[in-house]
């Protein structure tokens, strides 16, 4: 009798143990699957807000962002790729031959947002592996110290006004300057680069840069990225920003990795993105959303993403990612000159 209440006395703590310790296990395991890694080339005070806000509406969702140029996010993909597991969950960068080679890879999970009809769309052939979340746009910034008349057309870079002292970025270190220069090499030829060139036009490390060098005077002018161009102005620098009729339009689309241990989460993420909070934090950074019921604020003097998308030069984005390692190098031949 007493061996036999010496047994129940036991059973009861060994199964108490055992349902805590599956617990403890069921809920590590959720836990897991609640971290999200995005991978993305915006501005630390974008990701930073969207992060922010997001994590309010989601706090059992950490979003650990992973920020740096979209080169270095894409060589990191393909690291852990080779590794065997792609760490990423989300994408979100502004070049956007990448993601159509993610998506021939079959690296890409289709998804169409939950609020897609509320979105305007620059991507041909959508069918869901990847979604505009912003329409970045590059400009002619230029400081008012210097350029008193603000410059209306391309070809007014050619003028005395600008010559050695307009800037652009290195299309090799910068995936907007690549785009630009594919942009505006298909719309005017490569004459207008050896016109450029002829004209004293200096290449730049990165987008950054030439602005920087645009806000101290090194530069009148250079070829300006839109939330780099208005941060610097909101800080006090004597910068404009002019947009010629034929714009200069970048999406940065957005996706989920297709192998991604948390398609749940990821998915919350992307919809927030294209919700009209998410896009308002970004119209607020100074760049355009997709969403057609969010504005840029007024201070920013930025067309609106409907005009802006009337006025883009259309581009064939299959191409451009096929060509892109020979327009790189005519470029440099031109530049270097």
């Amino acid at each position: 009798m007493r061996f036999s209440q010496f047994t129940k006395f036991t059973k009861r703590p060994c199964l108490c143990a055992a349902i805590a310790a599956l617990s403890l296990s069921l809920s590590t395991s959720a836990f897991a699957e609640q971290k999200l890694f995005v991978y993305t080339s915006m501005k630390e005070s974008i990701i930073g807000k969207v992060r922010a806000a997001f994590t309010e509406k989601y706090p059992d969702i950490k979003v650990d962002a992973q920020s740096a140029g979209a080169g270095k996010l894409m060589a990191k993909i393909a690291a852990e790729r080779e590794s065997g597991k792609i760490l990423a969950d989300v994408l979100w960068t502004s070049e956007v031959p990448d993601f159509y080679q993610m998506k021939a890879q079959g690296l890409l999970l289709q998804y169409t947002p939950a609020e897609f009809k509320s979105l305007l769309n620059p991507l041909p052939d959508y069918d869901g592996s990847f979604t505009a979340a912003r329409l970045g746009t590059l400009g002619i910034a230029y400081n008012t110290r210097f350029v008193k008349e603000a410059p209306k057309t391309w070809d007014d870079l050619k003028k005395p006004a600008y010559k050695r002292a307009f800037g652009i970025a290195n299309p090799a270190l910068s995936g907007t300057a690549y785009m630009s220069v594919a942009m505006l090499s298909k719309t005017f030829g490569w004459n207008y680069f050896e016109a450029l060139r002829a004209n004293g036009a200096k290449v730049g490390k990165g987008a950054g840069q030439v602005v920087d060098d645009t806000a101290s005077g090194d530069l009148v002018a250079s070829l300006g990225v839109d939330y780099i161009t208005l941060d610097k102005i909101g800080k006090g620098a004597t910068l404009a920003l002019a947009y010629p009729q034929e714009m200069l339009l970048i999406p940065s689309p957005v996706a989920i990795l297709k192998n991604s241990a948390n398609v749940d989460a990821a998915k919350k993420f992307v919809d927030f993105l294209l919700s009209k909070e998410g896009q308002t934090i970004i119209a607020n950074e100074g760049t355009l959303p997709v969403r057609t019921d969010v504005q840029t604020p007024e201070r920013y003097k930025l067309p609106s993403a409907q005009d802006a998308m009337k006025r883009a030069i259309k581009i064939d984005y299959q191409q451009i990612m096929a060509e892109k390692e020979a327009t790189i190098k005519k470029f440099s031949e031109i530049m270097q000159k």
